[in-house]
């Protein structure tokens, strides 16, 4: 009996796709590949962070009075800036926080990434303190490498001590944005789209 000669007609299309995830993910190109995808969809705007009514312009002395009634979010909360310098997250207070939990190995944050970018470059670091906190477990090398490969500025830290209870999350990424007395006033789970009018006149008014 006849062998049929090898035809790559004959292989089943599934198993091309087998493939081909396998060999992303043995490569680790996995996250970035499915990172633009996603990506994609940010661009489409169906993804924006979903910010409150613009906050209007909160008094010193009705901050000064709020800070008394809470705890202020990140007390204690230790970290470390790529350079290696330790930072204690307590001295941000009295500025807008945007505070970004993410990973190198996770898509959906490798994929808003370029638009927090964005938003940095567009609202200045006067006011709103860019806190892109890092839960890599491969130390800061693997950080320092990554974010020097993407050219991203805004600041990133790693931590140096426990997460606090009120950053943790079920999942990454997750952004807190914090007031100038230290009040958690918005989290957004998952994906987001940050580079927008209504995210930047947020920021804007929470500052001032």
């Amino acid at each position: 009996m006849n062998k049929r000669p090898f035809s790559f007609r004959s292989i089943p299309g599934w198993a091309y796709t087998v493939a081909l995830v396998g060999v992303l993910y043995l490569t680790g190109l996995h996250t970035e590949v499915l990172g633009q995808v996603q990506r994609l969809l940010l661009a489409t705007g169906l993804k924006k962070a979903e910010v409150s009514a613009p906050v209007t312009a909160v008094s010193s002395e009705a901050e000064s009075v709020a800070s008394t009634s809470f705890k202020r979010a990140g007390t204690g909360f230790e970290m470390v800036r790529l350079d290696g310098t330790p930072v204690n997250f307590e001295s941000l207070h009295g500025k807008v926080v945007f505070l970004n939990v993410w990973a190198t190995w996770c898509p959906p944050c490798v994929a808003e990434m370029p638009n927090i970018q964005s938003l940095y470059e567009k609202v200045g670091s006067e006011k709103i303190a860019f806190v892109m906190l890092s839960v890599d477990e491969g130390g800061l090398a693997k950080v320092q490498k990554y974010i020097q490969k993407k050219g991203y500025t805004f600041p990133v830290y790693l931590l140096a001590s426990a997460m606090p209870q009120e950053f943790e999350s079920a999942s990454i990424p997750t952004t807190f944005i914090i007031s100038p007395a230290g009040k958690i006033m918005h989290t957004q789970v998952g994906l987001a789209q940050y580079d927008t009018e209504e995210v930047r006149n947020y920021l804007l008014n929470l500052a001032k």
